[in-house]
Formats: structure tokens, C-alpha cells, sequence
């Protein structure tokens, strides 16, 4: 509880990867020693607890210092220190974009989705195996057979082998798009493509709800109304989706928005985001579900400046 870490890249060290911990007490937050987990430039950091393992993590990049070769390292935390193993490569062409994402129902098993602009940028995933310090990896799948963007990757909580990647598909028309995964052993396959938002997607975030199996939340910039800031509700059954009506947060432009379920309390999120529309301030507005229906609270500033990437994410071990 209250135990968390950031990766980044570390501009005032030649872009090397870095990492450390956080500790939360009370409103107030605490880091140890930067660890590094690539001594060369690191692109596109992205990291995921595995919950069924207590301290370990899985933090995949993209390699600068290689031929920006899609790489996937595992974190070992213990107190405010961690321990790398060595890295693993999942794609020796160039890689953008990346998302990883640990499943929370089986242990030591993750799932990387990307861009892999060595294969004209289609959407590719690719099923990764932890064993102690180190990761396997199963076959690459395609999943879109055209360019994409904005991708966001995330496990349902409540169904063992099951994820969803969203994404603007650039093969029809940049709609937002996304599409069930479903993992077996070291391979995945995918259901049929959905569309949320036909019109141009931007700046996707994805968070299912740990209360309610199948559900889940997209947010993104509506670049075909007036980039404002909207949402859609996602219903998963079997390896199909279904969404339903968009609601608007902000009537404004939106950029950098990012959103998380509570785990704690059912139907209610937050979405982290850039307010154009008030001095580029970092905003904060609760949403809640109710079937397909969404509502939206009034909005709070938490910081008063130009605020760009706003993850946001939720202890599940604290109310």
C-alpha cells in the first residue's frame, strides 16, 4: 500500500532510462535513489505491476542505443530500491508507441501492444512470460493491418486472458477504433474492430472498472468536434465490444488526457487532462457510470500552469 513507481527518461543524463520509487504518507510523497535500467537513450517508458507477485514489475521501451529496438525489462522493488534484470528485445525494428500491461489474473504474464514502424506501422502485440528476472516472448500478432496511433492498453481485472487496445486507425479514416485480445499460453488472438468515434481520434486513455466485469472507460480529443475533451462507456463480451453514447467533459480543447477507474468505489473514475480552455491548467474532472450513461462532476484545477502528460492512476489498497 501506498507504493508506487515512475519511469522516465532522463533528459539531464543523456536521455538514459530511469526509475524510482514513491511512497505515499497521508497527502504527502516521498522518493528513494534513481535507479536506471538503460544506459542509453530510452523513448516511450511504459511500466506495470504484476499484482499476483509482490515488488515486480515489468517496464518496457523503446532503445535509443539500439536501433530503437522494442525492449522489455523486469523491476524488482524492495522498499525504496529496485533491481533490474537485463533487458529483453520483443522487436528489432523500430518501435513507437508502446504500451505494456501485465494481466492481473495470471501471474507473470503481460502483453506488449505497438506500433512497429518496421512493418508500415501496423498494430502489433506480442505476449510476454516473466520467470524470475527475465522475460519470454511468444510471436508477434498483428491486430490492424494499417498505421495507427494513440494506442492505450489495459487488462480486464475481472477476466482472466482478456485485454483491449484501443487506438486511431489511420486505415479508416483516423477513427477511434479498438479490439479484444485474448491470451493463450505465449500467443494471443483478436476479435473483430470496433469503432467508438468516427471521426479523427487523438490522445486515447483506456481504464476498465475492477467492480464490473467488461466494463470500461475511453477517453480522448474529439479532433472532429472542436478537439474537445469526450468519453465513450465499452461493454467486453466474449471478443466483442460495444459502446455507447459520447459525453463531452470539457468544451474546450483538450490535450495529454488520461483517465483511471477507482478500484475502490464501483462506476466512478477521473480523467487527468490539459484545459486549453482555461490557461493550459492541469484539470481534473470525477466521471460516473451508470450502464452507458456518463455523467461528469464539476471540473478542479491541480496545477495552475501549462500542464502536458497527465497520467493518472489509483492505489487499489487505500479507499
Amino acid at each position: 500500500a501506498g507504493k508506487f513507481v515512475v519511469s522516465y527518461r532522463d533528459e539531464g543524463n543523456s536521455g538514459y532510462g530511469k526509475a524510482c520509487v514513491g511512497t505515499i504518507s497521508g497527502t504527502s510523497i516521498s522518493f528513494g535513489s534513481e535507479y536506471t535500467f538503460n544506459t542509453a537513450s530510452s523513448y516511450s517508458t511504459s511500466i506495470s505491476f504484476d499484482p499476483n507477485t509482490s515488488g515486480k514489475f515489468v517496464l518496457a521501451y523503446v532503445d535509443g542505443g539500439n536501433s530503437f529496438y522494442g525492449t522489455v525489462v523486469v523491476g524488482t522493488v524492495s522498499g525504496t530500491s529496485i533491481t533490474f534484470g537485463s533487458g529483453v528485445i520483443f522487436n528489432t525494428g523500430a518501435v513507437y508507441g508502446l504500451e505494456v500491461a501485465v494481466d492481473p489474473n495470471t501471474a507473470n504474464k503481460f502483453v506488449v501492444a505497438y506500433l512497429d514502424n518496421g512493418n508500415s506501422g501496423y498494430g502489433t502485440a506480442i505476449v510476454g512470460t516473466v520467470s524470475g528476472t527475465t522475460a519470454s516472448f511468444g510471436s508477434e500478432v498483428v491486430f490492424n493491418a494499417a498505421n495507427i496511433e494513440w494506442l492505450s492498453l489495459s487488462f480486464d481485472p475481472n477476466t482472466a486472458n482478456k485485454c483491449v487496445v484501443i487506438y486511431r486507425d489511420d486505415g479508416n479514416s483516423s477513427y477511434g477504433t479498438a479490439i479484444v485480445g485474448t491470451v493463450s499460453g505465449t500467443g494471443i488472438s483478436f476479435g473483430s474492430e470496433a469503432v467508438f468515434n468516427s471521426g479523427t481520434t487523438n490522445q486515447t486513455s483506456l481504464s476498465f472498472d475492477s467492480n464490473t466485469a467488461g466494463k470500461f472507460i475511453v477517453t480522448y480529443q474529439d479532433t472532429s468536434n472542436s478537439l474537445f475533451g469526450a468519453a465513450v462507456v465499452g461493454t467486453v463480451s466474449g471478443t466483442s465490444i460495444t459502446f455507447g453514447s459520447e459525453y463531452i467533459f470539457n468544451s474546450a480543447t483538450v490535450q495529454y488526457g488520461k483517465a483511471a477507474f477507482n478500484p475502490n468505489i464501483a462506476n466512478k473514475f477521473a480523467v487527468a487532462y490539459q484545459d486549453w480552455g482555461n490557461s493550459y491548467y492541469g484539470t481534473i474532472n470525477v466521471g460516473t457510470v451508470s450502464g452507458t450513461t456518463l455523467s461528469f462532476g464539476s471540473k478542479s484545477v491541480y496545477n495552475a500552469g501549462n500542464s502536458t502528460y497527465n497520467p493518472i492512476d489509483f492505489d487499489p489498497n487505500t479507499a
